[in-house]
């Protein structure tokens, strides 16, 4: 299905393909604004109709009801009849708004302004001029007298105030004080109390050998604030002025910037020739494109989605060529390795994995010896493909396709492929609990090989592939060494995304150990690390699942208790099967926890499996549930000298021992 984007940086808008959605009328827009405004979070229906509506009219709650059925109709349009929405779902009380980080252009403009705080001032104007250009009008410009959306507008106003004076700020270290004046000229006669525009606007004129009219703007800026305001100009404009009169020498540009380094002109050039000898052939770029895909994954952030979008669509180009073997080049030249067994995107993953057994299937029959054939390796990429992208489901074919590739990978002593091979089998490798000795195993092998023919990124995935393992056995003297040495792994190689996973588990280590407070306190600081990674399918729902875990880990809190201090509003993504009974003991619907209990699944194959067996147990345990207990300690005895979680490298619920004391006792035995 074609990606949907919305636009809310101006009038509420939609796109699908590039084609305008067709939203019917003004109570439909709204309710799609409504959900963006709660991003991603759960708008109750009883909220929707109070926002609709001054004085909800009879049957409020239907209306509603049907103006969500016509946005799913044109949001997903090849949805089959009573399957559930993807994007526009409904989730306890009332409804959430699934898009993408990158799905909606506020959005977008936000991560970029972040994302320009930290670049240099050359890279740091070219995302604000980008983010900047995303605006078509005031945000959510028809609905500007909705309440509900009087904070949003008024967060993203400011935000847009800030990128200008930044896009400012950029420019003048730059040296493009003149480019400087007219934007911010115009910004000051729409917002003339902001005093940091005063001053920005004052030394462009100074850089730019204006002294007068520099002088004169900062008198115009001290009459505004008196005479509007009632109050003189601060500290910093004070300070211009006198360093102005003075021609005091800080107020120069700085030198102008060194020259392009030995690695950024020899990009360029190689760049420049290969437009000119490469030229138009398809089957050439499209493999020189996936090794630039395969680069920009490992960066993160942006990088990461874009890099996610671009291979997709090089997956299709190569399929429109009929050519298999270029196809499975392309398809397993993204060989970047994956450590969450939780894929960020299930819909590509599953276009990824047909595209993969389609030219599986295309390729020619192997015949009956032993001996390697042309075609292996290109079956066994082709299979390690199959086993990453099938991570967390429960098909049989991700584990046949792991066993098999690393089976045609030893045969063909091939490090590389080994290593990502390795890497399908340890997605494969949560199917039941107790399985980070095995998980261990795969991620010594994946060190010695890797460090032994410089395959960097495996090497780091091993390391952190052990971190999890030694934490699920409590062993945190080695897990700490391999945390160690996957970070200065990432900071040789430039992986910024490693220390997301270790950040992670250093709050793990102490809500393992140590008081609630300061673990708490870790997990949030690294939830907000999270925070435009580009790695949706580790972030959603883990920071509530991680605070519910370590508040259940010791035993301390009863389940009633835990439930209480849930906070309201929370996403839990994935996992909300599992907190929904917790949900609603919070809410004194004690029956309906208890339903909803019995309506529990099986959790999984992904690295979350035994904290939610715990969380499991410790309803069952709670409401006496019999059947529901011996259920929970058939599948957690196999772990029982684990911290359960702890495998993920990110949390835990307590030792797993605890919670089958805790079972036995609940059954009596």
């Amino acid at each position: 299905m074609e990606d949907v984007v919305f636009g809310v940086l101006g009038a509420v808008v939609g796109e699908r393909g590039g084609r305008p959605l067709a939203l019917k009328g003004p109570r439909h827009k709204a309710v799609l604004a409504r959900l963006v405004v709660a991003r991603r979070r759960v708008v109750p229906v009883a909220r929707l109709v109070e926002d609709l509506w001054e004085e909800p009219p009879r049957g409020a709650v239907g209306a509603v009801q049907t103006f969500v059925a016509a946005l799913r109709r044109v949001l997903e349009p090849e949805r089959p009849p009573r399957t559930p929405a993807r994007l526009l779902v409904t989730e306890g009380p009332g409804y959430a708004l699934r898009a993408e980080p990158d799905a909606v252009d506020a959005w977008r403009f936000e991560a970029a302004v972040r994302a320009a705080a930290t670049l240099p001032p050359a890279q740091a104007l070219d995302r604000l001029q980008e983010a900047l250009g995303m605006w078509r009008g005031p945000a959510f410009a028809e609905f500007a007298d909705e309440h509900w959306a009087r904070a949003e507008r008024a967060r993203l106003a400011e935000l847009r105030l800030q990128a200008e004076e930044r896009r400012a700020e950029a420019r003048l270290a730059l040296g493009l004080a003149a480019e400087a004046v007219p934007d911010l000229d115009a910004h000051l006669a729409d917002h003339p109390w902001r005093e940091d525009a005063w001053r920005l606007l004052a030394l462009a004129l100074y850089r730019g050998g204006r002294q007068g009219d520099a002088l004169a703007v900062l008198r115009r800026a001290r009459a505004m604030l008196v005479d509007r305001l009632g109050v003189d100009p601060g500290p910093r404009l004070r300070r211009l002025e006198a360093e102005i009169l003075a021609q005091d020498p800080r107020l120069d540009p700085d030198p102008a910037p060194e020259p392009p380094s030995s690695a950024d002109r020899l990009w360029r050039e190689t760049a420049a020739a290969y437009d000119r000898t490469v030229g138009g052939g398809a089957r050439a770029r499209l493999e020189s494109t996936v090794g630039l895909i395969r680069n920009l994954a490992v960066t993160g952030g942006g990088g990461l989605e874009a890099a996610r979008r671009h291979r997709l669509a090089a997956i299709s180009a190569a399929e429109e060529l009929v050519d298999p073997e270029l196809t499975t080049r392309v398809i397993g030249g993204y060989d970047v390795p994956a450590i969450w067994t939780r894929g960020d995107d299930p819909a590509s993953d599953a276009r990824i994995v047909e595209a993969a057994e389609r030219t599986l299937a295309a390729l020619p029959s192997r015949g009956t010896g032993r001996a390697p054939e042309p075609y292996d390796a290109a079956r066994c990429r082709l299979l390690a493909t199959i086993a990453v992208e099938m991570r967390g489901t429960r098909s049989p074919r991700g584990p046949e396709a792991a066993r098999a590739a690393e089976e045609a990978a030893r045969r063909l002593d091939d490090p590389g492929l080994l290593a990502y091979a390795l890497n399908g089998v340890f997605m494969q490798s949560c199917t039941r609990a107790g399985l980070a000795p095995r998980r261990d195993e795969v991620g010594a092998e994946l060190v010695t090989l890797a460090a032994r023919h410089g395959l960097a990124t495996f090497e780091v995935l091993g390391h952190l592939i052990r971190m999890q393992a030694r934490a699920a056995r409590a062993d945190f003297a080695a897990a700490d060494a391999h945390a160690a040495a996957a970070d200065r792994l990432a900071v040789r190689h430039e992986l910024p995304l490693v220390g997301v996973f270790t950040e992670w588990y250093a709050a793990l280590r102490l809500a393992a150990s140590g008081p609630p407070g300061p673990a708490e306190a870790a997990y949030r600081a690294a939830d907000a690390r999270l925070e435009g990674a580009g790695m949706p399918g580790v972030r959603r729902g883990l920071l509530p699942l991680a605070l519910l875990c370590r508040r259940l880990a010791d035993g301390a809190a009863p389940v009633e208790d835990a439930a209480g201090r849930i906070e309201p509003g929370a996403d839990w993504g994935p996992y909300r099967p599992w907190a929904e009974p917790f949900l609603l003991l919070r809410d004194g619907r004690r029956a309906d926890a208890r339903d909803a209990l019995g309506a529990v699944p099986e959790p999984p194959a992904d690295l979350t499996y035994e904290a939610l067996c715990c969380l499991h147990a410790c309803l069952a345990a709670h409401f006496a549930d019999r059947p529901a207990l011996r259920a929970a300690r058939a599948r957690l005895v196999p772990a029982a000298a684990e911290l359960a979680g702890a495998g993920t490298g990110m949390l835990t619920a307590g030792p797993v021992a605890r919670h089958l004391a805790l079972i036995g006792a609940a059954l009596g035995e």
